[in-house]
């Protein structure tokens, strides 16, 4: 089956929607805590590090359900998987908002939505593979992405504005009914498969989750690529968690801490909507994966050093559209040098690196923060060299097999066009 002679379903894009909305409030509910971490604290009479644990409790419930959420995904399908998932968040996040006023219930069914996430984040190149032909998975993974991405930016602004209008409870509340919502509005629209394949039947196939995992660690390239997420990955969980932290000791209030946050999101969404539409355009992953984690370096610098709020600004804008962008097309690079392991064994192992580091980084960053007026400074500098070395990792990357070849059937098309005419 050639790529022209694919089907491409209308309905892909009703799927990937439904998926989109459940990826961003999965976010949304995630993040709920980071901007308000003080306030959080004093609400409920705990440290500010007992408010952290209710986002890095994302990361520690991910490493130990990722490998059996990828089983589920690869085995029963996303939309099942998914659906699950979606189902888990909602409920969880109802309850959550239901006992609000009780940081233990919160941490609890914090504990509930947190086993969902891997079931939604771990299909995202599921998703791209079942609906999408080989040369849009990249924009497609990135949209999914950028809906995460939304979810983050809506949580960091609205979750400052609504605990100060109306109160922490009332605002988990708020969240508890949109994430039922949208757990609804995926279990009714989202279908597991088009009626034909989106591509060859020598690539549509896939190896077991588990030989497929023994063949992946035996890959130099996903090797090198996992180092990647460990580091880029850690370091932005990092920076969510602790963004309040970061810049108040250079005198920047909670809201600027959460403006200087969407900022960051915000110019991620944009890099997701262009980088990822290049990638495919240009059918090239490396390049581009370079690019986004070396363009991240000066961002990451101006957020370390910077003590003007514009400056600031101006650099969680730069480091949010390179960083961000880098995970829709490295998804998509890790699923392709990772073929035939199934695509949600590959985005799990990728992402359950990046978690085991955020939950490093995360203890290191409050551990090495400064006794006087806790300033992060110390870190944020140890951050910016591993950002410098990730840089240099990419460019020991080698493109995918199935990009070669599609790079190769175009130039033959374009031969043949070039004959006919």
């Amino acid at each position: 089956m050639e790529e022209q002679k694919i089907v491409k379903y209308p309905y892909r894009w009703i799927v990937l929607a439904v998926f989109m909305f459940t990826m961003a409030i999965q976010q949304m509910v995630w993040i709920n805590f980071a901007p308000i971490t003080g306030d959080a604290a004093k609400f409920y009479g705990v440290s500010e590090l007992s408010i952290g644990m209710l986002s890095m409790v994302f990361m520690i419930v991910y490493i130990v359900f990722s490998l059996p959420s990828s089983w589920l995904i690869d085995t029963i399908g996303f939309r099942y998987a998914t659906g699950l998932g979606a189902a888990l968040t909602g409920i969880f996040a109802l309850l959550r908002g239901i006992y609000a006023s009780d940081y233990k219930m919160v941490l609890i069914f914090q504990i509930g939505i947190a086993i969902g996430q891997p079931l939604i984040i771990n299909a995202v190149t599921k998703v791209a593979a079942r609906w999408f032909p080989v040369k849009e998975r990249a924009t497609a993974s990135g949209l999914a992405w950028l809906a995460g991405y939304v979810g983050l930016i809506v949580g960091l602004i609205l979750t400052p504005y609504l605990a100060g209008s109306y109160g922490i409870p009332e605002t988990l509340l708020y969240f508890g009914i949109a994430s039922s919502l949208v757990a609804i509005g995926f279990l009714i629209f989202a279908r597991e498969r088009p009626p034909t394949p989106q591509c060859t039947p020598e690539q549509e196939e896939r190896s077991l989750v588990f030989d497929g995992l023994k063949k992946i660690i035996r890959k130099k390239d996903f090797i090198l690529l996992t180092i990647v997420f460990f580091i880029g990955l850690g370091i932005f969980n990092g920076l969510s968690t602790w963004i309040e932290n970061i810049v108040k000791p250079r005198g920047f209030t909670s809201a600027q801490a959460g403006i200087m946050g969407g900022v960051m999101i915000a110019s991620g969404i944009l890099g997701s909507g262009i980088v990822p539409l290049l990638s495919d355009k240009l059918r090239n992953r490396i390049l581009f994966i370079f690019l986004a984690v070396a363009g991240s370096v000066p961002g990451l610098i101006g957020i370390t050093f910077a003590t003007n709020y514009t400056v600031m600004l101006i650099s969680a804008f730069v480091l949010g559209f390179f960083l961000l962008s880098t995970a829709p097309i490295a998804f998509q690079y890790g699923s392709e040098i990772a073929y035939p392991a199934p695509e949600g064994t590959s985005t799990g192992i990728l992402m359950m690196a990046g978690q085991i580091s955020g939950i490093i980084f995360i203890f290191g960053m409050d551990m090495f923060k400064s006794p006087k007026n806790g300033s992060m400074m110390i870190s944020m500098i140890v951050l910016v060299v591993l950002m410098i070395l990730n840089a240099v990792i990419t460019t020991r990357l080698r493109e995918s097999a199935l990009i070669r070849d599609s790079k190769a059937a175009h130039k033959t098309e374009q031969k043949a066009e070039m004959f006919i005419s």
